[in-house]
């Protein structure tokens, strides 16, 4: 899972990517890049049972995007196309000793403004490409003439109604049209998650304000989330038991790490399976919906073209029976075939022939 970080000068966007990386001090590179691992306790409860040489967690991609992408022509694009879903950090606190390069804080007016950087990279990929149709239909052959008028007509009415301020991942499109745009990899079309970046002296309303926020922007394939990247840098570079009793004494919850990587989950409809194999536990990714022949090929893609059958046993039932071979015994293991869909918590073994 890879996710672009998004924010306008002075918003806090690398010290929410501090926070997150646990990545202390300054960060010069064009382009930063750090990697989280995903905390699952279940994993923990799996070491205990299998007792494993390594355990390996999944693990999150986070890309924080140049400040000097957001220019009059839009976001340069390349940074953040790969990325699967986007965090836009708005600004949202006081502080004297960074001033609002607008001269005050107005999120409402931030994410606008984010938001319009977004549709301008958009909308310039879409006039080069309608540009290059218009040179291409001049020497097509009728049988290809129908394919581009198709994808130009497409491509603009999504123009136009990014034009009235419909992201791509608002507009109605169907699964062929999807499938035509796919490679264009817009920025609107994916999942965003808002990060409200307040100061400390707001935590006391971090509840109320998010609860505000997600009712004012309902939205497809959007989420809200609260929080002081400051607070949670500062957390980060602290172990985890001073960072537990900083935490309850400022009546704070989860740590903001995990609750971006619940929420980002959530956006991008994710769930984990579990193998265990030569004395290695690893938690896997994949989409709500995944065939098991498709998450065997998250494993290798011998096993996916090879496949045979999966060996499956749920999370719950492999505590209670304490051991693969007594959940075999209590017939709770059970064989499954290529039309199996994969659940959240699934611990597989892949049987497969090549």
């Amino acid at each position: 899972m890879e996710i672009g970080i998004i924010g306008l000068p002075k918003s806090g966007k690398t010290t929410l990517f501090h926070a997150l990386t646990k990545k202390g001090g300054e960060t010069k590179t064009a382009m930063n890049i750090g990697v989280a691992k995903v905390p699952d306790p279940r994993l923990q409860r799996l070491e205990e049972i299998f007792k494993p040489k390594r355990t390996i967690p999944v693990e999150v991609r986070y890309v924080d995007a140049a400040p000097k992408g957001f220019t009059r022509d839009g976001v340069v694009a390349s940074e953040l196309s790969p990325a699967d879903a986007l965090i836009q950090v708005i600004r949202a606190f006081e502080d004297d000793r960074v001033p609002h390069p607008e001269g005050s804080i107005d999120p409402e007016r931030g994410l606008s403004t984010l938001n319009l950087e977004l549709a301008f990279s958009d909308l310039a990929i879409i006039e080069h490409r309608l540009g290059r149709i218009e040179v291409a239909l001049k020497g097509a052959r009728q049988e290809e003439r129908e394919l581009i008028h198709r994808e130009k007509a497409l491509l603009e009415r999504i123009k136009d109604e990014l034009e009235h301020d419909t992201p791509l991942r608002e507009q109605t499109l169907s699964e062929e049209e999807m499938r035509i745009i796919e490679s264009y990899q817009f920025l609107t079309a994916k999942p965003q998650l808002i990060v409200l970046n307040i100061g400390e002296d707001r935590l006391g309303d971090a509840d109320s304000l998010e609860e505000e926020w997600r009712a004012r922007y309902s939205r497809p394939r959007l989420e809200v989330a609260v929080l002081s990247a400051e607070i949670e840098e500062e957390l980060a570079e602290l172990s985890e038991e001073d960072a537990g009793e900083f935490r309850s004494a400022m009546g704070l919850g989860g740590t903001g790490s995990e609750r971006i990587i619940r929420l980002s989950y959530s956006l991008l409809g994710l769930i984990s399976f579990f193998t265990v194999v030569s004395q290695e536990v690893k938690a896997w990714t994949i989409h709500k919906g995944t065939t098991a022949p498709r998450a065997a090929g998250k494993v290798h893609s011998d096993m996916e073209r090879g496949f045979i059958r999966a060996e499956v046993i749920q999370f719950d039932d492999l505590v209670k029976c304490g051991s693969i071979a007594e959940g075999r015994k209590r017939g709770l293991l059970r064989s499954e075939g290529k039309n199996y869909t994969v659940q959240d918590g699934d611990i597989i073994t892949f049987l497969f022939n090549i």
